[in-house]
């Protein structure tokens, strides 16, 4: 948590700046428009407007969060962009923790002279004003709660900030099946249900809202696995045809690395992505217990993210980066993980 002094520093900026900022990273997911959105609605409690910018488009299982509409997708947006970031005094940079995961924002960041609060759960962060980086912690939703309970302001915690941080939550800890799901996380999603968030609904939005194309593309997905069993290992991939054959839209494949995981015996998964735009591969790391793919997916894969949840990315085909991936298991002498 931010320190005594730098709370109290904040809370001054708060009463004291009026271009408020709020950013979050690249391919926002419900974490970041989670949160973005429940410090968006507490600042709107305290009387003080903000605005929330995002690089590019988020999904549309997130559209029915309160105010959803308001926020501002650069690329759509560029002159308006522009001038927000000329015109901050804060920004709040939310679930991000170096400027290069805001893509074409980045330097527009590092050059506005406007005061940097980071709110993150990622390792490694790059240097800010402010600093708030727990890596113990599931979700930045769960550290904007604990942010707002810090300045003594959780009798302000209404509906709408109930549910974008609940949303948040549940999204980035796998329906609250992770390992850094804690007792905390459990009594914060108590006081928030308390609030009014009613659970089936947060259910019905976020995993309930198929198309019958991303249920035809989750059966692709799932007839690409391969099992290594010595390694305790599963792969999973699909190429751009697929994706555009089911017609795929921006968050259509969110939550497939997790299939691997659920089957018997293994520990490690890696589901790799073609974009849709360029070419690159996505990739997406997943693992039970100790094994680290924050570690591996920096080491071999340009990326990084959680002990047991990472990304990365390759500039090779997939069919390429898949032999790569194979190689290192059996260079490193990756069995039984």
């Amino acid at each position: 948590m931010f320190s005594s002094q730098e709370l109290i520093e904040i809370k001054q900026l708060l009463t004291t700046k009026k271009n408020i900022l709020i950013l979050s990273h690249q391919n926002p997911d419900g974490d970041a428009i989670g949160s973005s959105l429940g410090l968006y609605h507490f600042l709107q409690a305290l009387g003080i407007e903000s605005t929330i910018i995002v690089p590019n488009e988020f999904p549309k299982f997130l559209k029915w969060l309160p105010e959803a509409k308001n926020i501002v997708i650069a690329d759509y947006r560029t002159k308006f962009t522009e001038i927000a970031f000329n015109n901050a005094e804060i920004i709040f940079c939310l679930d991000f923790n170096t400027a290069s995961r805001i893509n074409q924002l980045d330097q527009k960041l590092r050059s506005s002279k406007a005061v940097k609060i980071l709110i993150d759960h990622h390792q490694e962060p790059d240097p800010f004003d402010y600093v708030y980086s727990d890596t113990s912690q599931p979700a930045t939703c769960q550290m904007i709660y604990k942010f707002i309970e810090s300045l003594g302001k959780t009798s302000l915690i209404n509906e709408d900030i109930a549910y974008c941080l609940y949303t948040g939550i549940l999204t980035d800890t796998g329906s609250f099946r992770f390992r850094n799901t804690t007792a905390e996380t459990h009594k914060i999603i108590s006081n928030l249900i308390e609030a009014g968030v009613y659970p089936d609904i947060v259910a019905s939005n976020v995993l309930d809202s198929n198309t019958p194309e991303r249920i035809k593309l989750l059966g692709t997905v799932l007839d690409s696995i391969e099992i290594l069993p010595e390694q305790n290992t599963a792969i999973l991939s699909l190429t751009r045809e697929q994706l555009k054959s089911f017609g795929y839209q921006k968050g259509d494949t969110e939550g497939f690395v997790n299939y691997g995981l659920s089957i018997i015996g293994i520990k490690f998964v890696a589901f790799f992505m073609e974009d849709m735009q360029n070419n690159f591969i996505k990739i997406s790391f997943r693992s039970k217990g100790n094994f680290d793919v924050n570690q591996f997916a920096r080491k071999y894969f340009n990326g990084g993210g959680h002990i047991n949840a990472a990304g990365g990315r390759s500039d090779m085909s997939i069919t390429e980066t898949i032999i790569k991936f194979k190689d290192i298991l059996e260079s490193e002498n990756i069995s039984k993980i």
